[in-house]
Parts: C-alpha cells; sequence; structure tokens
C-alpha cells in the first residue's frame, strides 16, 4: 500500500507570540524581536497562495494633491498633553498610554475626556477596571462633568463596538486595553490573542470612523508595556506615564509618535482635586532660602527639549559600622559612587571614604544624564566640608574618571532657563556658547577649578574628633 507523502498542510508551524512572526521550525529565540521562549506552535504550515490584482478602492494620488486637512490636530483641552502629542489628537489616531498602577492615568484621561466633549465632538469613556459609579466619584471630585461625555462600564469588545455606534463619539477613550475580551477568540482577558485582537478592532475602527483613540495600557514589573510587542506598532503614539507615587510631580513622555517629535515631555502636579498641568514645573524641584545651606547645589536638566532647574542635596556623617553607607534617592548611585571615587582621587578630599553618605534630589524628581556629575560632585565636596556654596550658582558638566569637565548639550538653553529664574552665576564645561544677559560664567576644564569657588575645606568637627582621640 503506498504511504501518503506528508504536504506543507500537514508540517506544523510556529508563531512569535510576541510580535507574531512565524517559522516552519522551532527557536528559542525570536529572530524578530529578540524575545526568548515565545515561539510557539499552532498549526499546519501556511500553504503558498498567490493573490490576483483587486478592484482598487481608492486612486493613487500625488503626495501634493493629498488632502492634508484630514490629518490636523485638535486639542484634547490639556496644553501640556498636547505639548507631546505634537498639538493635539489627530482624527483616526490610536494612541497607547501605559503607567505603573496608581500613577494616574485615569485621573488624567477623565478629566481629557471632559475638557475635550463638545456638542460637535461627544466623547466615550468606557472602563473596564471599575463601575460606573466609581468613575462618576472622581468625576465629581476632579470637576470632570460634561452632558457630551458618555460612561459606559463594559468587559466585552463586541458591546464596546455597539456603544460606537449608539454614541457616535469623536474620541474615545479605553481603560484599560487588558480588561476587555472578544468572545471570538479564546482566551481570558488580558491575554496575546485577546489583547491582539481587541486592540486591532478598535484600531479598525477608529480609521474607519475618523475617530480619536486613547487606550490605557499596562505596565509589567520591568515597566515595559504589557502583552505583545505587536500592540507598540500597531497604534500610532505610546507615551509613558511616569511618576513617583509620593510625589506630585507626573511626567507624560513620548516614546513614539507618527505625528510629531518625541523629545516633548509634558509636567503635571497631581493632588486631591484631580491633576493640573504645570507650564513652569521648576518650582516644585527648589526649596528657597534666605542663606545658602553646605551640601546643595542647584542644575539644570533637560527633560526633552524643556529646561528643568533641580536641586542636588548631600549628607556626610561619621559612620558607626565598618562598611559606611551610600544611599541615594532621584540619583544613580553608580555615578554617585564615581563621583565619590573623583573627588578623593582628582579632588584630594579623602574624608569621604569612612563616612556615611546620603544624596537625594528635590521634589521626586529623577537626574539621570550626566549633566548632573558636576552639581553632584560640587554637592558632595560641599557637605564634605560643611561650607555652603555662593548662592544663586547652578553647576552644569560631565565630568570623567580622570576628573575632567565634559561639554553637554543644550547649554545654552540651560543657562537661559536659569537666569531667567534669577540665578546670576554658573560653572560650565569651556566653550558654553552665548551668554545670556545678567548671568556671569566661570569655565572650568576639570574638577579642581570647579572646588576653587568653595572657601577652604576645613570641617568644623576637626577639633573635638582631636579631642576625643586625646
Amino acid at each position: 500500500m503506498a504511504t501518503r507523502k506528508s504536504s506543507a498542510k500537514d508540517r506544523p508551524s510556529y508563531r512569535c507570540t510576541e510580535c507574531g512572526w512565524t517559522t516552519a521550525k522551532w527557536l528559542g529565540r525570536c529572530p524578530e524581536c529578540q524575545a526568548w521562549g515565545t515561539v510557539e506552535e499552532f498549526g499546519g504550515a501556511p500553504a503558498v497562495r498567490t493573490t490576483a490584482p483587486g478592484r482598487v478602492t481608492t486612486a493613487a494620488l500625488p503626495i501634493g494633491q493629498v488632502d492634508g486637512k484630514q490629518a490636523t490636530a485638535r486639542s484634547t483641552g490639556v496644553p501640556e498633553l498636547d505639548r507631546v502629542l505634537g498639538g493635539g489628537l489627530v482624527p483616526g489616531a490610536v494612541v497607547l498610554l501605559a503607567g505603573e498602577p496608581g500613577v494616574g492615568k485615569s485621573t488624567l484621561l477623565l478629566d481629557v475626556a471632559a475638557k475635550a466633549a463638545s456638542a460637535e465632538h461627544r466623547t466615550l469613556y468606557v472602563t473596564g477596571e471599575e463601575s460606573a459609579g466609581q468613575v462618576r466619584l472622581r468625576a465629581d471630585r476632579i470637576g470632570a462633568l460634561d452632558e457630551d461625555l458618555y460612561l459606559a462600564a463594559e468587559t466585552d469588545l463586541s458591546a464596546v463596538l455597539g456603544h460606537l455606534d449608539s454614541v457616535k463619539p469623536s474620541l474615545l477613550i479605553m481603560d484599560s486595553v487588558q480588561t476587555v475580551a472578544s468572545p471570538e477568540i479564546d482566551g481570558a482577558p488580558g491575554g496575546m490573542a485577546q489583547v491582539r485582537e481587541v486592540a486591532g478592532a478598535l484600531i479598525r475602527a477608529s480609521k474607519e470612523r475618523g475617530m480619536s483613540t486613547l487606550l490605557v495600557g499596562h505596565v509589567t514589573k520591568d515597566g515595559a508595556i504589557a502583552g505583545p510587542r505587536l500592540l507598540e506598532h500597531l497604534v500610532d503614539v505610546v507615551l509613558h506615564f511616569e511618576g513617583d507615587r509620593h510625589a506630585r510631580l507626573r511626567l507624560v513622555r513620548g516614546v513614539k509618535n507618527r505625528y510629531g517629535t518625541t523629545d516633548e515631555v509634558g509636567c503635571f502636579e497631581l493632588h486631591d482635586e484631580g491633576i493640573t498641568g504645570l507650564a513652569d514645573p521648576s518650582g516644585l524641584f527648589l526649596t528657597r532660602r534666605a542663606e545658602p545651606v553646605p551640601g546643595t547645589c542647584l542644575t539644570v536638566t533637560l527633560e526633552g527639549r524643556r529646561p528643568l532647574v533641580a536641586e542636588v542635596q548631600a549628607l556626610t556623617v561619621d559612620s558607626q559600622i565598618p562598611s559606611p553607607r551610600r544611599t541615594t534617592s532621584g540619583l544613580e548611585t553608580s555615578r554617585v559612587s564615581m563621583m565619590l571615587a573623583v573627588l578623593e582621587q582628582r579632588g584630594r578630599i579623602s574624608a569621604l571614604g569612612k563616612r556615611d553618605i546620603y544624596s537625594a534630589t528635590v521634589g521626586g524628581v529623577k537626574l539621570s544624564e550626566p549633566a548632573a556629575d558636576l552639581a553632584v560632585a560640587l554637592a558632595l565636596a560641599s557637605a564634605a566640608s560643611d561650607t555652603p556654596l555662593p548662592k544663586n550658582l547652578v553647576a552644569i558638566g560631565e565630568v570623567g574618571l580622570a576628573g575632567e569637565v565634559r561639554r553637554v548639550t543644550g547649554v545654552q538653553r540651560r543657562l537661559s532657563e536659569a537666569a531667567r529664574l534669577g540665578f546670576t552665576h554658573a560653572l560650565v564645561p569651556t566653550d558654553p556658547g552665548k551668554i545670556p544677559d545678567g548671568m556671569r560664567v566661570m569655565e572650568v576644564a576639570d574638577v579642581g577649578q570647579a572646588l576653587s569657588v568653595l572657601p577652604k575645606r576645613v570641617r568644623r568637627e576637626a577639633p573635638r574628633e582631636e579631642e576625643a582621640r586625646r
């Protein structure tokens, strides 16, 4: 009896659950998205088919004749969010907003829903995580009530599409995409297949209706957006909502934007009455004092293209244990350790090795760019010598392991922001460019020159330590 030859239809096929890449054999790592352990068998290999030319629905036009008015952005009513989006929401655009639990995503989008609603542009807010009553209570608290804002609590995709037919909104807010499921797809809500299907259906509905859509996304423990990586490729804009839940500051940072740049950051303040945009957030990061205090130094950081004046604080105390403590808040521990080594070796400050050192920022801001190195080094040196830095001084520059002070980007913008806030003196690397009027700038080439702004480094506790030894 003749044996039947195996055909391409009978051979198993494998697909990556993260990005959807398919292959005829199993691999431990997906070569498309570089994820490990995501290639799984899903059925027979697809047969090779050819597609015959079909009927053209829309004729191709020269790009100069394409109507660009359809892609005109409409303001959300929140200027800080418009800044990150590139002017507002474009009809048919799909925006994914991701952030940690409790950071304020729902509060922000409920405020956007109320401000963007009007008689000509209805807004539909669909919640899958809370009841309609809970959302109403939050709306009462933050003042987000409008007659043209519609609210629905649904977790079924077909019901959400039915609401779109009845309300016909110009803006849809889905909170969140991981809580909605399609009855035609197997699996629990939030699974790879369900998220792909729900997102695909909402994106198709947005493009067909010219409706803007805001999707709320969950994040993993590592801070990455939960679900398949394909979700980020499908949407038009990806925003990250960042902030420490114990601080008032919240940042909306653009990661992907098909309608604008990704170097803009929106600043918000979260309080009991809701969330408000901060056009000038530098006040949150500063402590106004009549007299300077040892261990404090100011710097200017760039969040996107926006300069922000921030304060670095340091404190050194005698250690009571063999291994001194090194505690940081808002600063990278590795960079603080580097500055300690540079100060000890290049700055000849030997009092830091056997002391507990605490360093932090003010207002919950996180300084990760190298331009804050010089301010961190000066704050540590000021704390070690117990002598304050001159008043109205800002320090900008990257410090290398050889003790040199390197140039950083945007020095002129940083100095202009410092001058606007009333600071008159600055330490910068060599060749800073145009200096703002009223600003006195000292160019430093290494840490030794930068430490010259401190008085003679003699600690006040020295006499007491000598008496203790006697």
